[in-house]
Parts: structure tokens; C-alpha cells; sequence
């Protein structure tokens, strides 16, 4: 299962490189949560429209399919960064020092791999949907109001590619951390105790306070 963690920072480059990357991961689940929003104020105005005025908002489902990758896979990378995907820690939990490292390493490379593959896909899938000499660009087009599909469709490999760069940075720290035998490396994420989440939450308050 996921855990809570906490990422560490430092002065080096990859430190840098993380923290830089992780604003740019925030924008994303930023915009993320503002489809959210927006999808259920497109809820309340179609319902109140079909009730009050017999008329719902055209196309709800197509607007809904649109803003399907938005929600699935803008946060993604966000979400491996704080470490909150879910995974099996019963053997990792049981490791300490080099070999926790080095378990964390395959596991994230095994990702990194897959993650690959799914870009490599999601482009394909949206090459075969974008076309110049359209129109609106698009081969395919939602069934009732015919949006068109191919700015869906580039969000899958542009959010997995920015996981993928995610997880090479997780790489390095996994990999430094084995090499120099660090116990708490920075640029990933690191599990923390109840105590520690308690604590940490407990800051955020007070911090939030003043």
C-alpha cells in the first residue's frame, strides 16, 4: 500500500533539478483539480437546465470524455513524487540501507520501462487521431457535439513523459543513495511514521496560523 512520505532537498544539482521539476508537476495537478471543478459546475448547470428549462448542457458526455485524461493523468507524476501511488510494502518495508535502495531502484526502473512503452503508445494512438489537412486537425470527433479527440489524446503521452522524467530523477537519487550508503537521500520519497506524519501536519498548522 501507499504510504505518506516526505522528499528531502539540498543544494545539489539534482536537488535543483527535482525542485524544478516538481513546480512544474504542481501546474499540472493544479490544472488537474481545476477540471475537477469545473466538471461539476458543468453537472449542476446541466442538471438545473434539464430541470428548470428542458435543456441540458449539448454535449455533457463529450465535454466529460474530454476532460477524462485531464483528471486520470495530469497528477500523475505529481502523486510519484510524494510517493502516494499505491504499492506492496510488506517485503520493501522489511529492507534497511543499501538493500532498500537497491529494491526502490528496480522497482522504479521496472516503472520507468513500462511508463516508456505507454508513451510510446499514447503518441502512437494520438498520431493515428491528429491530421494537419483536417479539419480541426482531428480524424475523430466526439459522437454528439463532434469535439475533437486529438487534445485528449496528447494529454496521455505529454503527463506520462513528464513521469518518466520523474522516475529518471528517482533513479539517480536511488542510485547515489546506494553508491555513497546515504540513509536519507534527497530528490525521493522517503516513508514516514505516523509520528512523523502527525508531526508534519502538526507544522503545516501552525505554519498556516502565523
Amino acid at each position: 500500500m501507499a504510504g505518506h512520505a516526505a522528499v528531502l532537498e539540498d543544494d545539489s544539482l539534482l536537488s535543483r533539478l527535482e525542485r524544478t521539476l516538481f513546480k512544474l508537476e504542481t501546474l499540472l495537478a493544479l490544472i488537474s483539480g481545476i477540471a475537477v471543478f469545473f466538471l461539476m459546475v458543468l453537472a449542476v448547470i446541466s442538471v438545473g437546465g434539464r430541470n428548470f428549462f428542458n435543456q441540458p448542457v449539448p454535449g455533457y458526455i463529450d465535454w466529460i470524455e474530454q476532460a477524462m485524461p485531464l483528471i486520470a493523468f495530469m497528477g500523475i507524476a505529481y502523486t510519484q513524487r510524494l510517493g502516494g501511488h499505491i504499492r506492496m510494502d510488506m517485503v520493501i518495508g522489511t529492507l534497511s540501507g543499501r538493500w532498500l535502495w537497491a529494491a526502490e531502484f528496480v522497482g522504479t526502473f521496472l516503472i520507468l520501462v513500462l511508463m516508456i512503452l505507454l508513451v510510446w503508445g499514447s503518441w502512437a494512438h494520438f498520431q493515428r487521431s491528429f491530421d494537419w489537412n483536417a479539419p480541426l486537425w482531428s480524424r475523430d470527433s466526439s459522437m454528439d457535439i463532434a469535439l475533437p479527440l486529438w487534445p485528449a489524446k496528447l494529454l496521455a503521452p505529454v503527463a506520462f513523459s513528464v513521469l518518466c522524467v520523474r522516475l529518471v530523477l528517482q533513479l539517480w537519487g536511488y542510485g547515489r543513495a546506494f553508491v555513497l550508503g546515504l540513509v536519507e537521500p534527497v530528490a525521493v520519497p522517503l516513508v514516514q511514521s505516523a509520528a512523523e506524519q502527525a508531526a508534519a501536519e502538526a507544522e503545516t498548522v501552525s505554519d498556516g496560523e502565523d
